[in-house]
């Protein structure tokens, strides 16, 4: 034979046979539930991968990968910085801003947001808010014209529209003879963008650096420099880099400090959610147990007849191991192509099913974003198809163990 006896009567066993219909029936199900925990382990995973992509895609598009500013002054020499930034090989690109927090009014709406000046020809090498207007263009601000560009979600809170008026309130009050007054500018709104973010489209707007700096009573200086980078996830390194460069007078940060609890409550979130799906799969790799011990009692004499016609209680161990292990494969292997295919086409699945409802799952006015995104690494498909097949067989070496101690002379006296 080309292989051992023990995998074919193993392979037997897992085939219903006249009397244990109901043996084979939980046989059944616990390949069921292997395959189903695999593939909610795998979807969950991709999903959740999905959407630490996306989030960190359209929080980078709308901020930055990297930063410059002088300690508690405004930067005066912001070309040069760039200029000696740029020459980092990681650095793609780099331009100037300022930034600060303004309220903003529109007939009886009033609210806070985060107001950045920049300069439009220069801006579209560190963001893509240029590639997000949904209304007016970006490179159409210009210096002196004090016209703002606002998030979607800003906008139809305000009621604005391109060509309306909103008043610009900073938190800087000047003096006048008839008292403290705090500083107001009158803005047109010039565009609105739409980055897909509530977070960015309702709290955050646009104008040129010149009349931010204006407004902000920055002498025409500004607040930093802000850095694309080829590859964001070494900002941490190129960061370090620059600030040995730049000098102590300067202070460097990146993304992963900016936005550093963000990213790890969504990376803690994610393997919480693989330690409570993984018990899925624990659950019906355990279920392996109760088939196999009834396999087991149901096998007795069949057992001591091949122990009396020489099989070592080792054979009879390997039998009942490669039972469980072809359930757990089985399992397993369904598991893997339903992960692997529900992965692949959940932005295609979840609009099909909101459509047929009519209902959203992520309204973008409660969630960070509206859209159930999807990224597959086969780095996850690994660890999770060798956690189930680890289970499996840990599941099969008691009733394995109970079946090789079988006495055959105990097992054939009442037969």
């Amino acid at each position: 034979m080309l292989q051992p006896y023990e995998f074919f009567v193993g392979l037997r066993y897992t085939r219903a046979k006249r009397r244990n219909h109901f043996i084979s029936f939980i046989s059944l199900i616990s390949i069921l539930g292997i395959a189903l925990g695999v593939t909610a382990l795998i979807t969950v995973m991709s999903v959740m991968n999905g959407f630490e992509k996306e989030l960190r895609e359209r929080i980078l598009g709308a901020a930055s990968h990297a930063t410059i500013t002088l300690f508690e002054e405004p930067m005066q020499n912001w070309r040069e910085l760039a200029e000696a930034a740029v020459e980092h090989p990681q650095v793609e690109g780099a331009a100037p801003y300022v930034e600060g927090q303004v309220m903003v009014v529109k007939g009886k709406q009033v609210t806070g947001i985060v107001v950045r000046g920049v300069l439009p020809e220069e801006e579209s090498a560190v963001s893509d808010i240029a590639t997000k207007m949904v209304a007016g263009e970006l490179v159409e601000l210009e210096s002196g014209s004090f016209e703002i560009v606002l998030g979607s979600a800003l906008a139809q809170y305000l009621g604005a529209v391109v060509g309306d008026k909103i008043t610009v309130i900073t938190p800087e009050a000047s003096v006048t003879p008839v008292g403290v007054l705090p500083r107001m500018k009158r803005f047109t709104v010039r565009g609105i963008f739409d980055i897909g973010m509530f977070e960015y489209d309702r709290n955050f707007a646009i104008m040129h650096a010149d009349d931010a700096s204006v407004l902000m009573k920055l002498n025409k200086g500004y607040t930093g420099v802000r850095l694309r980078l080829e590859d964001m996830f070494a900002a941490r390194r190129v960061a370090s880099d620059l600030a040995r460069d730049v000098g102590e007078d300067y202070w460097v940060s990146d993304w992963t400090h900016q936005h550093a609890n963000f990213f790890r409550a969504v990376r803690t979130e994610k393997t919480v959610m693989f330690v409570i799906l993984s018990l899925i799969v624990a659950v019906a790799a355990f279920n392996i147990v109760s088939t196999l011990v009834m396999v087991v009692t149901d096998k007795q004499a069949a057992i001591a007849i091949l122990r009396t016609m020489g099989s070592s209680p080792r054979s009879i161990m390997l039998i009942f191991l490669i039972q469980g292990a072809l359930i757990g494969l089985i399992g397993t292997a369904l598991g893997l192509f339903g992960g692997i295919t529900l992965a692949l086409n959940v932005e295609t699945l979840v609009p099909a099913i909101e459509r047929f409802f009519q209902t959203q799952f992520l309204p973008k006015d409660v969630y960070y974003i509206d859209v159930l995104p999807s990224e597959l690494d086969y780095n996850d498909v690994v660890r999770v198809g060798t956690l189930a097949l680890v289970l499996t067989l840990v599941a099969t070496l008691y009733p394995a163990w109970r079946a090789a101690r079988t006495e055959p002379a105990e097992a054939l006296a009442y037969e």
